[in-house]
């Protein structure tokens, strides 16, 4: 089985109206829980072999502290994108790339962990919220191809919060 990691980007600021939504950095809460989600995946060795990040900043600089392994590619069509899309631009990774994290941000995250997690001992948590800087991690079918509505399940949803 394959593993998808859904990590949503940390807490940004709105300090600076005049900043474009795509330009908001994280807020310093943010900073601290990408640091803390950062000691979990070293901890729990999440070593994501291909990782998709959309182009805001604030999900760069997420990106930027968790410091995943693996080759790293910034996809200007992340920013924006709904659940579905989400979804397509997985089912197009090569099959030989055993692990996907997709960095991005809600509601798309959230639908697309929901849409995929047919079942889970956290579901019902992250039904309930899939707060900022939260992860997801899905196992998936053999194939990205095959990946689609119910086909996965949630393995682990770690919030920033708990790991504290």
């Amino acid at each position: 089985m394959k593993r998808l990691f859904l990590l949503r980007h940390a807490k940004s600021s709105r300090d600076d109206v005049a900043l474009a939504d795509r330009d908001r950095p994280l807020a310093p809460r943010g900073r601290r829980a990408a640091e803390v989600m950062a000691r979990h995946l070293r901890d729990e060795k999440i070593s994501p072999a291909l990782v998709l990040c959309s182009p805001a900043r604030r999900t760069r600089e997420t990106l930027e502290a968790v410091a995943p392994s693996g080759e790293v590619r910034i996809e200007e069509e992340l920013y924006g994108a709904s659940g579905t899309e989400l979804l397509e631009l997985l089912q197009d990774v090569p099959d030989e790339i055993e692990s996907v994290m997709l960095v991005g941000h809600n509601p798309a995250i959230e639908e697309l962990a929901l849409g995929l997690a047919a079942d889970g001992a956290r579901l019902e948590d992250m039904e309930r919220k899939f707060p900022t800087g939260a992860l997801a991690t899905l196992s998936v079918p053999d194939s990205w191809r095959e990946l689609g509505p119910g086909s996965a399940e949630l393995v682990a949803f770690v919030t920033p919060k708990e790991l504290r």
